[in-house]
């Protein structure tokens, strides 16, 4: 039986002690992408990347065993240093499991960045898709603030 779809629209705000263009830099970066994006004990793994309006990433991502889940992001606008709109689906052994608009809003600040992040997700797979999408975004944000500071202190 098909489960009901879930929505949800998820703003992350964090802030960081670099200019906007550094963390958006940190976007359009595949390799450091999947670097700082995932939780630790998974992976992230790109098999196309074109960071551009109009461009897609094909990637692959979950534990570093087996890579379960597959999607792609389709970028709808890039105001470089300013905002990335772009879509994405991602599907679990072949079945498309969720879809997101997700927009990214690097905003000047007296010390650095204010990065908004808006996910507007529909999950074709229940809630803890829903909640998963948060979980992982807010712990990539937190990855991505250590990866700034290393940067800074080398």
């Amino acid at each position: 039986m098909e489960r009901k779809p879930q929505y949800a629209t998820i703003t992350l705000i964090r802030s960081y002690r670099v200019p906007p263009s550094q963390v958006f830099a940190e976007f359009a970066n595949p390799i450091a992408r999947a670097c700082w994006s995932t939780p630790s004990e998974d992976v992230l793994i790109y098999n196309e990347a074109d960071f551009r309006t109009d461009g897609r990433d094909i990637f692959r991502c979950c534990s570093k065993d087996r890579p379960k889940f597959s999607g792609e992001t389709r970028y709808l606008v890039i105001v470089p240093d300013r905002r990335v709109v772009a879509s994405e689906t991602l599907d679990a052994d072949g079945q498309r499991i969720s879809v997101c608009l997700n927009t990214q809003e690097f905003d000047a600040a007296e010390d650095g960045t204010i990065l908004t992040m808006t996910l507007q997700i529909v999950s074709f797979a229940g809630l803890e898709v829903i909640h998963k999408y948060e979980s992982e975004n807010k712990i990539g944000l937190e990855n991505l603030s250590k990866h700034l500071k290393s940067l800074c202190a080398a």
